[in-house]
């Protein structure tokens, strides 16, 4: 059976094939990368490249959507990104209150739900309130969970956990002889959610960039050369299609 793309003309002269699309992923990551680049190709700005990579990220929900993938984690702004120079760090936090201007009915018409996982207090307020305006918007949603990393950092995060984690315990809390992987999880942005089944890094960079690094333990990895506003529905198929390939044994046999 061939399935005919929904959003995107393929490049290809036949449809993908789908028909071996048994195994979606419940929760794929993607490290969006490319824009500056991207922009730098064509002569432009780099706030270029980042706003034709917003327009991607509509189009990569419809898909998700469109493949019943259940959880997507977009890494959006990295605890990082705030040495980028002062005039690229204020468009990119602009971009979520534009975002959400231009496409949250659609959000809300595809049943998608908006959460974010990172260091939020620390954003700007026009940010913070752009977000949680989305946030309560679609807080009754229960369809894809559309899940922004911003302001992330891992290790961040994991000493963010081993302090909470400390308190715990000096309050008697919690038992350290009870301390195990799941309740440490607890204690991490990601409460709650699954564990991502496959990543996806566009531009062709091979490192993960302190994105998730104890969730993505046993995730699997898929890697391409494209730029993130280049990032077609073929493309994301072609990931979809090679994790079906993947033999995840968990350190079994």
């Amino acid at each position: 059976m061939s399935i005919k793309l929904p959003f995107f003309k393929s490049k290809r002269e036949a449809p993908i094939q789908v028909d071996e699309l048994k195994h979606v992923p419940e929760h794929v990551a993607i490290i969006m990368d490319g824009n500056g680049r991207w922009a730098k190709k064509r002569g432009l700005p780099r706030i270029a490249g980042h706003k034709e990579g917003m327009d991607v990220v509509k189009r990569t929900v419809e898909i998700a959507v469109h493949y019943n993938i259940k959880i997507l984690t977009l890494f959006a702004f990295s605890t990082e990104n705030w040495k980028r120079p002062k005039s690229e760090v204020e468009y990119l936090l602009k971009l979520p209150k534009d975002f959400i201007h231009t496409y949250l009915p659609d959000m809300i018409k595809n049943n998608v739900r908006i959460e974010t996982i990172g260091d939020f207090d620390s954003l700007p307020e026009h940010t913070k309130e752009a977000v949680q305006y989305a946030k309560d918007k679609t807080k009754d949603n229960d369809g894809l969970l559309l899940n922004f990393a911003l302001n992330y950092g891992s290790r961040k995060e994991i000493m963010r956990a081993i302090k909470l984690i400390m308190k715990d315990l000096d309050n008697q809390q919690l038992d350290l002889d009870n301390l195990d992987e799941e309740i440490v999880s607890k204690y991490l942005y990601t409460e709650g959610l699954s564990d991502p089944d496959l990543l996806i890094r566009t531009s062709g960079e091979r490192r993960l960039s302190n994105f998730l690094l104890w969730q993505l333990a046993y995730t699997e990895f898929w890697f391409t050369d494209v730029l993130w506003p280049d990032f077609k529905e073929e493309i994301f198929v072609e990931a979809l299609l090679d994790f079906q390939k993947r033999s995840r044994r968990y350190g079994g046999i």
